[in-house]
């Protein structure tokens, strides 16, 4: 099974939240499925996010397509840090 670990800092958990919410219908069409929302401990302004990914090599591509987007439109824009993960 095949996972993508997200870190953001600089976020509320709360906030988080509310946009994966937002975009889980277009995350699931992506074969993204959240399972996991955590707020560290240490630091309350990092969240990190677990997605169950369907097809890994199609989620490294679609999350590449959004964040560069992302940074065209802003070059400040904080985007979380991937790492993807392959299961056996």
């Amino acid at each position: 099974m095949s996972h993508v670990l997200a870190k953001l800092k600089g976020v509320k958990l709360a906030d988080i939240e509310k946009a994966l919410k937002e975009d889980a219908k277009v995350h699931a069409n992506e074969g993204l499925f959240l399972e996991h929302l955590w707020q560290n401990d240490d630091d309350e302004n990092e969240v990190l996010f677990l997605f169950r990914a369907d097809d890994l090599s199609h989620a490294k591509h679609y999350i590449k397509k959004v964040h560069s987007k992302a940074l065209v439109e802003n070059p400040d824009v904080n985007l979380p840090q991937m790492v993807f993960l392959e299961g056996k």
